[in-house]
């Protein structure tokens, strides 16, 4: 059974920075998609926000382009979240996630979908708010 514990969440102003991190346990390889959702307390919605394949093909939401980063640590098994020049609109609650990518077909729908209903594995949530 995968285990995800999300850390790193805070209260900023715009402009500012704060790093997600996603410690995991029980995989049994490294052929996992991984990714962020974030959900707002306006919405029951859970937003794409970053995803990251076995191989190291990253997507982003357009909202998060050029601003945040993610990143995979296959050996100690972290998922990091790298976000930069925050703004009131990335406030939520965000969610580390996992997925099977044995073969790469399975990464490349997954990837291109970024459905939560495809990615099996969640955290319980780190609340990241952005003030003005």
């Amino acid at each position: 059974q995968v285990h995800l514990v999300e850390s790193g969440g805070g209260s900023v102003q715009a402009g500012q920075s704060l790093r997600l991190s996603c410690s995991s346990s029980g995989y049994k390889t490294t052929l996992y998609c991984l990714g962020w959702f974030r959900q707002s307390q306006t919405t029951e919605e859970r937003q794409a926000v970053a995803f990251i394949d076995p191989n190291g093909k990253m997507e982003y939401a357009e909202s998060v382009k050029g601003r945040f980063t993610i990143s995979r640590d296959n050996v100690n098994r972290y998922l990091y979240l790298e976000m930069n020049s925050l703004k009131p609109e990335d406030t939520g609650l965000y969610y580390c996630v996992a997925a099977e990518c044995v073969t790469s077909f399975q990464a490349q729908a997954i990837m291109a979908l970024r459905k939560p209903d495809h990615f099996t594995y969640w955290g319980q949530g780190t609340q990241v708010t952005v003030s003005s």
